[in-house]
């Protein structure tokens, strides 16, 4: 913990949504709370509002574009940097990352605020991502992350700090969500007559989350009863979603699946689902929609690799199954759609096993903890 109150700036692309977004907020949030001043920066977006409501300080810099013009912000970021003063800048994506580190190191040794970065991914291995490497404490997001940061960056173990990203255990339980609020979304998302089970894949529609294996799935589930329901932002420019709406009509399922898109209340699509869908083609970092499904009392069917082999507990809260195989994921599917008891028990696992590990009081308390800890050393070495 911290002794005093201090100044943390957080960089990151923009405020629009994601993992990386929410994580964010929810640092932001637990620092003005309990006295501390929290700064973001980024392009904006639509939780620029709730930042602001929960006590934080928005500077909408568009730190995240990849031009040689978002260098601009190099001089305003050191006069904040200084003048504040700050205490800890906290880097969360690799182009803000860069401004920020390249104004930090312009600072007098003894004028910086303590680095940190967060590797929120497995980013390609080169220079422009080797930034997220450079600061004084790495928080890792996942023992996969660790590893790969470890092993691709040659970053010593005493360096590395794992803080798994967590949820909001009060937003995300079923007794904070109200049936009605449940039926009002199963409306809105044209699912109001719909009496059979609910398989949720929510991610943005892009190829590597996997909604066409999904697909390719359940085709060979048609004597079970369900509905397929995505949930997620499409890129208008991308070819991918008018693909999988082909693939849809291919496989003569137009009347089994949804596509509800974007969803601001994630705790009531969850608490919609019978069973929620990972099929991501490459490892995730952490896998944040399995812990919140879980923590709803939803089972997951993951892929197995990277974070959701630490999130999800094959066999006991969810069903992991080989990357990129549609026969392997029907049979986890099978499985857990043929046996109402089973979900049942496995989503009852999920919550306690949620409740234990991956709340965002653990994670803050954990990177608040690193925060105090770079401090003190400064603070013994004469800053």
């Amino acid at each position: 913990m911290v002794a005093r109150p201090i100044t943390v700036v957080q960089m990151l692309p923009d405020l629009e949504s994601g993992g990386v977004e929410r994580g964010t907020l929810e640092m932001g949030q637990y620092l003005a709370s309990r006295g501390h001043r929290s700064l973001v920066i980024s392009a904006g977006g639509r939780m620029v509002s709730r930042l602001e409501a929960e006590g934080s300080r928005h500077l909408s810099w568009p730190v995240g574009d990849k031009h040689p013009g978002s260098l601009r912000y190099l001089l305003p970021l050191r006069r904040l940097l200084a003048g504040e003063p700050v205490d800890i800048l906290h880097l969360r994506s690799r182009m803000p990352a860069w401004i920020g580190y390249l104004a930090w190191k312009s600072l007098p040794p003894g004028c910086r605020p303590a680095l940190v970065t967060t590797f929120h991914g497995f980013y390609s291995v080169n220079r422009y991502s080797a930034v997220m490497a450079r600061g004084e404490k790495v928080i890792a997001v996942s023992e996969a992350i660790a590893g790969h940061v470890r092993a691709r960056y040659k970053v010593s173990g005493d360096r590395i700090a794992l803080i798994y990203r967590g949820i909001d255990e009060t937003v995300f339980s079923p007794d904070a969500v109200s049936p009605e609020r449940v039926e009002a979304l199963r409306r809105r998302m044209g699912l109001a007559g719909c009496q059979t089970p609910l398989v949720m894949l929510a991610a943005r529609i892009t190829r590597l989350k996997g909604h066409d294996l999904l697909l390719t799935s359940l085709a060979g589930l048609r004597d079970l009863p369900w509905t397929c329901v995505f949930v997620g932002d499409a890129d208008e420019t991308s070819a991918y979603p008018p693909m999988l709406k082909k693939q849809v009509e291919a496989l003569g399922l137009q009347d089994r699946v949804v596509f509800a898109g974007h969803c601001d209340d994630m705790p009531a699509a969850l608490a919609l689902s019978d069973v929620v869908v990972s099929a991501s083609r490459e490892p995730e970092s952490f896998g944040r929609t399995a812990v919140e499904a879980q923590a709803m009392g939803r089972p997951v069917v993951a892929s197995a690799h990277g974070g959701s082999l630490e999130v999800v507990r094959h066999g006991e809260t969810g069903w992991l199954f080989q990357p990129g195989d549609p026969q392997a994921l029907a049979h986890g599917l099978k499985t857990v759609l043929a046996d109402p008891m089973l979900r049942q028990r496995w989503g009852a696992r999920g919550r306690k096993w949620v409740a234990r590990r991956f709340t965002v009081s653990r994670m803050c308390e954990k990177t608040v903890d690193i925060y105090g800890a770079l401090l003190s050393s400064k603070q013994g070495e004469g800053r």
